[in-house]
């Protein structure tokens, strides 16, 4: 099976002495210039999905298009480029959970990520947003039916509990205690976020941590953290990159619309953007053109 190949890989890649990097990816593409630039794992992110429909992070595109896409995804990068799933808070209880978990597998996904906000959920990154978790123990009860429904041992996909305690505003105790309990209800890793500018709370969440578990951050609000800081704490396996990509193409884009309007000509961009050449490598040209020389008559 497709999922137990990246899962494996994933598994591998989770070492707390040397933190994995992903980036998000909101559409084939992206995942695939994110593969090409080296990154060895994407995060298929809801939120760069949400912004390409351009639409608010709040569970309001269905389910079907966020798993289509993440299997287009998968399909796009192979089976050595692990794509994590951000299933927000799992589409409502255990029930949910399950049935959504048995589908990513399907589609080929390496891991799902689960947060503890009730449904539907707001962006953890909004200013004054709504932010409310659900108890410690039906959290727990969804961790057990997504591992139930995810597979087995190192064939399993794995799945990573993410706290929202310290969005919410709650105390540090919180958010360890909620991790613990993540933990022995079988979670694989812990994905601890913030949206403080500084990685203080980070750092002290890390420290405090047991290390049963590898840790998972998203560093979008305090960027001055440097990757090999991360890898000196012995905590987190993976870094995500959680809005990258998308955040790079709106600003590209937006450039070049720009000033195609200003100067009223194209001819001015030409030189800042991919060739169409290019486009076509993307696209896979040149093995449809072997297919047409082969098989059409």
């Amino acid at each position: 099976m497709a999922h137990s190949i990246t899962a494996h890989r994933l598994r591998r890649l989770l070492a707390p002495s040397t933190p994995a990097l992903a980036m998000a990816s909101h559409s084939p593409l992206s995942a695939k210039l994110a593969a090409q630039a080296g990154f060895p794992a994407i995060w298929a992110s809801g939120f760069e999905l949400s912004a390409l429909y351009a639409v608010p992070d709040a569970n309001i595109l269905p389910v079907s298009t966020h798993l289509e896409m993440t299997r287009s995804i998968v399909e796009t990068v192979g089976p050595n480029v692990p794509v994590i799933a951000d299933l927000d808070t799992g589409g409502g209880n255990a029930v949910n959970v399950s049935y959504m978990v048995r589908k990513y597998k399907d589609a080929g996904c390496a891991a799902v990520v689960m947060e503890d906000k009730v449904f539907p959920k707001d962006s953890s990154l909004r200013v004054s947003a709504r932010h409310v978790l659900v108890t410690v123990e039906e959290f727990q009860g969804k961790i057990g039916a997504a591992k139930a429904a995810a597979g087995e041992g190192e064939d399993g996909m794995l799945v990573v509990a993410r706290t929202e305690a310290l969005i919410a505003g709650l105390r540090l105790e919180e958010a360890l205690n909620r991790a613990e309990a993540y933990t022995e209800a079988g979670a694989d890793a812990i994905l601890i976020h913030s949206k403080q500018k500084n990685p203080d709370e980070i750092l002290d969440f890390c420290q405090r941590w047991s290390g049963k578990v590898p840790l998972v951050i998203v560093p979008t609000s305090y960027p001055q953290l440097s990757f090999q800081n991360v890898a000196e704490l012995n905590k987190v396996g993976l870094i995500i990159c959680g809005n990258h990509s998308i955040r790079a193409a709106v600003k590209a884009m937006r450039e070049t619309f720009e000033r195609i309007i200003k100067d009223n000509s194209i001819a001015g961009v030409e030189g800042d953007i991919a060739s169409v050449k290019d486009v076509f490598e993307l696209q896979g040209d040149a093995e449809m053109r072997e297919i047409e020389k082969k098989y059409l008559r």
